[in-house]
């Protein structure tokens, strides 16, 4: 068992362990390339995702509301407290159908759509055209850009994680992406408003790219997957219109912070995800590689069952910091993990 106080009252420096204590399975981070072999069981930067799909257990209740999106192509708006395992149901939706990676968008308050479509950095564009005009043939006044001054756009235009979603994949592959668009009650007002016609029409236009198709009528652009063996995937956007062939599965999540407007309701599936009871959570102890504490979990139930608003990962963490280090003063240390998220 891993010693707990690593840091100590102690005034005097006491250096960094020879052998640290090992993260947590969720917690693990991918070792930088060319430092030697990876130690055994550390999760791959490609597995992050994996994990959280592997390990997540669903109810029949959101089995049934996902092929119900699936088959309705309309997102699946998911609404609960923090830390129910909410955004986790994305990553096991792409892990059980091997789907790829999940392309995740965050909303906060300055979110636009746009924001999710593309990327254009003009700035940067503009930035390069000059150095290399200034490198290239000097400066001289009164002389006009050439076509080779201009930078390829291709270089400084990127799709978003939705408009990635929406962009379809090589020919004869009709698997849908996997979209995560997470806590949207945190956007502005009109974002919700703004996703109508796009789930709609499952297309839209990149205004940089229309206003020059007759010169470049398709262009390829990178998408925002993120692994190093996704990231090199293009997708051809035909005379600046990007038009998905399959709707791609969107889960959106909500705290529920907000109500959204009737319309955009009325283009989603809902499903509240619950918080797990005592037989669920024994599962997900489990498949944590946790040993399963039964007084713990009985007592995180009680604290929930007294209004207290915890999460899930409380628990993980909980169990985690018992089954691996002599904590010694159990009591303070459930009481500082476990606290109230609303306190």
């Amino acid at each position: 068992m891993t010693p707990f106080e690593i840091f100590k009252q102690d005034p005097q420096p006491t250096g960094w362990p020879a052998e640290p204590p090992e993260a947590p399975p969720w917690r693990r981070f991918p070792q930088p390339a060319g430092d030697g072999p990876r130690p055994e069981g550390e999760l791959q930067p490609e597995d992050q995702q994996a994990y959280r799909g592997r390990t997540y257990i669903a109810t029949a209740d959101e089995v049934r509301a996902v092929n119900a999106a699936i088959h309705l192509r309309r997102p699946l708006l998911l609404t609960g407290d923090p830390g129910c395992g909410k955004s986790s149901l994305a990553y096991a939706i792409a892990w059980r159908l091997e789907l790829g990676e999940v392309l995740y968008w965050g909303i906060n308050s300055q979110t636009t759509i746009k924001d999710g479509l593309y990327r254009y950095d003009a700035i940067s564009r503009l930035r390069d055209a000059n150095l290399r005009k200034a490198r290239t043939e000097g400066t001289r006044p009164g002389r006009r850009n050439r076509p080779h001054d201009v930078e390829p756009i291709e270089n400084y235009l990127s799709l978003g994680p939705l408009g990635t979603a929406l962009a379809p994949r090589s020919a004869g592959d009709r698997k849908p992406r996997v979209l995560l668009i997470d806590e949207l009650d945190k956007s502005d007002v009109d974002l919700p408003n703004d996703l109508l016609d796009l789930f709609e029409e499952g297309s839209f236009d990149i205004d940089e790219l229309a206003r020059i198709r007759q010169q470049r009528p398709v262009v390829k652009l990178r998408t925002a997957y993120r692994k190093t063996s996704a990231s090199d995937e293009l997708v051809e956007v035909r005379h600046g219109h990007v038009q998905c062939h399959e709707f791609p599965i969107v889960v959106i999540t909500s705290n529920q912070e907000r109500q959204f407007p009737p319309a955009f309701l009325r283009r989603c599936l809902r499903h509240d995800v619950k918080r797990p009871e005592i037989e669920q959570l024994r599962q997900i102890v489990q498949q944590h590689g946790l040993r399963d504490q039964e007084e713990l979990i009985k007592k995180f139930l009680e604290r929930r069952d007294d209004s207290s608003l915890n999460a899930n990962d409380q628990l993980l963490s909980a169990l985690y910091l018992l089954n691996a280090t002599d904590c010694g003063s159990r009591d303070e240390l459930l009481a500082m993990i476990l606290r109230d998220l609303r306190e």
